[in-house]
């Protein structure tokens, strides 16, 4: 199971993640946001960091691996802090960018009390299960498949190779992240669907009529390919019978 980027609470506790999550905690801090969080005294505090620098933006514009997906320059009227680039790029945490008017460390020693509104993670897509994620209910947004999770505050949007991990503070905060995220390394637009996705992505909660047809009908027949290949090893691994 793939690691997955974190947020924080405000109020400077933080919440209890997933085992994936506190892996990608603990995989330390990307390059862009630590020395944007280096400049606010005693972790976080209650600064604001200075306008992102061109340089670091267009690292991240071009990003080479795959689309990477952000909001554009605010969030409800909150500054773009921080980008992830290539530099201390890990595969298995992905590239980020934040949205705050400050910035805590990726790592596992962060404090103070500020709070970050908006974070959204690219990362390749591997197969994995959402049970982890605990209580979970599934959504189609844009035209594809999502997982709303972390009491709503979390949604994991499938699209193209890579899943989209928008992290907020409020479900309608989340949810409003997921209509607006474009490409900020590839051409793309904030309205209209997103790309499907090319996998099948493993969903653990129900799935509604709408959500039922948008699987059905993924690129490649990806669903029924990869259901065909579960029951052909389930076939092999089955006792059989004497004729």
């Amino acid at each position: 199971m793939r690691a997955r980027a974190g947020r924080r609470r405000l109020g400077g506790a933080a919440r209890a993640r997933p085992a994936r999550a506190r892996r990608a905690l603990a995989a330390g801090c990307a390059a862009a946001v630590c020395a944007a969080a280096a400049l606010v005294a005693g972790g976080c505090g209650t600064s604001r960091p200075p306008p992102i620098g061109a340089g670091a933006l267009a690292e991240a514009q071009t990003f080479p691996y795959y689309r990477v997906y952000w909001v554009g320059p605010t969030f409800i009227g909150r500054p773009l802090a921080a980008v992830d680039g290539q530099k201390g790029y890990l595969a298995a945490v992905g590239t980020s960018v934040y949205y705050g008017d400050c910035v805590h460390q990726k790592g596992i020693f962060g404090g103070g009390s500020c709070l970050l509104p908006l974070q959204v993670t690219t990362v390749i897509y591997h197969l994995h299960g959402n049970a982890s994620l605990g209580p979970q209910r599934n959504i189609v947004v844009r035209g594809v498949p999502a997982t709303v999770y972390d009491e709503g505050r979390s949604i994991e949007v499938y699209s193209g190779r890579v899943a989209i991990d928008i992290f907020s503070d409020t479900f309608e905060h989340a949810y409003l992240a997921a209509l607006q995220v474009r490409p900020l390394n590839a051409p793309g637009s904030a309205s209209g669907r997103l790309p499907p996705p090319v996998y099948c992505p493993e969903l653990s909660a129900a799935m509604d009529a709408h959500l039922t047809k948008v699987m059905e009908h993924l690129p490649g027949h990806a669903c029924q390919k990869a259901n065909a290949s579960v029951a052909f090893a389930k076939s092999l691994t089955s006792p059989t019978r004497a004729p």
